[in-house]
């Protein structure tokens, strides 16, 4: 199959369900032509060094899925090559979830979401779980030196499929610094009023 996120996600039964509601057939398309959607390119690398967060995926052995927010300083999810990406995995709430799910189940699905231009990138990979001790090469490769967090565990994604998704049902959301990029001119306009006011008041004297 030529897209291979939609050979991994369109398992029998999705395709059973695309059947029912009609859209099998354009979904078909993506079976011809050459292999795609499994080699980070350069879109997909400047979008994940500019994410200050992600959702992570994994499922446990009871079956249902468990997803976490990821976060730290922008970009600490890097780009290793074009199929590998890699994080320090910092101390949490100590429960453990998804590293123990991933001692059964390996694979793990990554959203990484910007609202603000109403993009999202959907990754599947098998996941490598390195201690602290084990890898300190690794760790220091991943390592945020200006982050003061206690680093537990390096985390490797082997990509197996992305793909982008549409920004139709994206509801647009800001974070405090996207905010501060969007005042700014604001601001600065404030800033220039108020000394010319300032300046209009001094001469008026």
């Amino acid at each position: 199959m030529a897209n291979r996120f939609h050979e991994i996600a369109f398992t029998p039964a999705v395709k059973k369900v695309q059947e029912k509601y009609g859209t099998r057939k354009h979904y078909a398309k993506s079976e011809l032509g050459p292999d795609k959607n499994y080699l980070l390119g350069d879109a997909e690398s400047d979008f994940i060094a500019s994410r200050d967060g992600f959702y992570f995926a994994t499922a446990g052995e009871t079956g249902h899925p468990y997803i976490q927010f990821r976060g730290g300083p922008r970009g600490f999810l890097k780009v290793l090559d074009e199929t590998k990406l890699g994080f320090a995995d910092f101390r949490g709430n100590l429960q453990y979830i998804s590293v123990g799910n991933l001692q059964t189940n390996a694979r793990a699905a990554l959203f990484l979401m910007d609202y603000a231009n109403r993009r999202r990138l959907k990754i599947l990979a098998t996941v490598e779980i390195f201690e602290a001790d084990e890898r300190p090469d690794l760790i220091k490769d991943l390592a945020d030196t200006a982050y003061e967090a206690k680093i537990e565990r390096a985390v490797i994604f082997n990509v197996e499929a992305f793909e982008w998704n549409c920004p139709q049902h994206i509801t647009p959301k800001y974070s405090l610094d996207e905010v501060r990029v969007m005042i700014r001119p604001l601001n600065e306009h404030i800033e220039r009023l108020e000394k010319e006011v300032e300046r209009l008041k001094a001469s008026k004297k």
